[in-house]
């Protein structure tokens, strides 16, 4: 499933760069995949993605 449209960034790709990042921020997330946030839309649902991932490290 996507989590950013904008960037086209999925769920897993999420995960996997929140737990190499070893911060749980979305912003963390998609700086370590090469991306930024833009319209924001997708801020609610990565925090979720970005938590499950550091809950289940």
């Amino acid at each position: 499933m996507y989590v950013c449209v904008c960037n086209a960034l999925k769920e897993r790709d999420v995960k996997q760069a929140a737990r190499a990042a070893g911060k749980a921020c979305p912003r963390a997330a998609y700086a370590h995949l090469g991306a930024k946030v833009k319209c924001g839309q997708c801020l609610p649902f990565a925090r979720e993605v970005v938590a499950q991932a550091s809950t289940y490290a």
